[in-house]
């Protein structure tokens, strides 16, 4: 991975990716993510250029220390249970980017972390959902990273931020997780109250403000409510870091099954004014 790669720097994004390996499955359960699929096939159309690799920050993989994936042509992690024999055969042929990973790893050692690496490490549903959705020709070379067990917010922040060179580098920097990750009958309402909450400090507050807030997201109204734990919310943490002076776009939202509020953000790029028909898929907006 060159360090001088010319052209517009690529924006971050924390992205929603679902439940289980819904992109591979028909019926009920995937006409219910119909909005967050179409919300995904629009990330590669916002690009001001292809990526020459992706990053993926997983919700669905922790470790000790912050840990990057070498294998040049990673596997997969069925890291699910309760659906149907061929979902465990599901298969994203891409390449790994071993050399993405390792310039990730300087990047965060530079800044004083110990970084693992791991050869073994294949594609979770967070990772494939996702690149299922975007680049289905799985013709892009992908690496990934862990989030630290830890779970502070403000240090997977600061991993964002040592990551930022890797956007002017053509890395598209993902982090997967969810705004929402509860599921029970009496979500509606608090996952409504949290959404608003994130929306107001992505969107509305000053690139300081912003920093502050997600520091201490805990504090938020319903915060423990649909996030009992933080795994789930800690790759926004990374996206945000890795453009932390830069315009956030709510680039999808929805409130999936009727009660579910949930929304991914774009980091950098022209700050966009989307217009959600009740919460829905974004019906239009300005690109970067």
């Amino acid at each position: 991975m060159s360090a001088t790669d010319a052209g517009p720097a690529l924006p971050s994004y924390f992205l929603c990716h679902g439940g289980g390996p819904w992109t591979s499955m028909q019926g009920p359960f995937r006409e219910q993510l119909r909005g967050l699929e179409a919300g995904l096939m629009d990330v590669p159309h916002q690009l001001p250029r292809r990526p020459r690799a992706v990053l993926v920050v997983s919700a669905h993989w922790v470790t000790d220390d912050f840990t990057v994936s070498t294998a040049a042509a990673p596997g997969m992690v069925y890291d699910y249970a309760g659906f149907p024999p061929e979902m465990y055969q599901v298969r994203y042929p891409a390449l790994g980017a071993p050399a993405l990973a390792e310039r990730a790893a300087q990047l965060l050692e530079g800044q004083g972390w110990t970084v693992r690496r791991d050869a073994e490490r294949g594609m979770d549903h967070g990772v494939f959902t996702l690149l299922q959705t975007m680049y289905p020709e799985a013709d892009l070379p992908v690496a990934m990273m862990s989030l630290r067990r830890s779970f502070d917010a403000d240090e997977h922040f600061r991993a964002g931020q040592a990551l930022a060179a890797l956007r002017e580098e053509g890395v598209l920097l993902i982090g997967s997780g969810m705004s929402c990750h509860e599921r029970g009958p009496g979500i509606a309402v608090p996952s409504a109250g949290f959404d608003a909450w994130l929306r107001q400090q992505l969107l509305e507050a000053p690139p300081a403000s912003r920093r502050r807030a997600l520091a201490h997201w805990a504090s938020a109204p319903y915060a423990r409510s649909v996030h009992p734990h933080e795994d789930h919310l800690l790759p926004l943490m990374v996206a945000a870091g890795a453009a932390e002076q830069e315009p956030a776009s709510c680039i999808y939202g929805e409130r999936l099954m009727g009660r579910i509020t949930v929304s991914s953000y774009r980091f950098g790029g022209r700050k966009e004014r989307l217009r959600f028909d009740d919460l829905g898929t974004a019906a239009s907006g300005d690109r970067p």
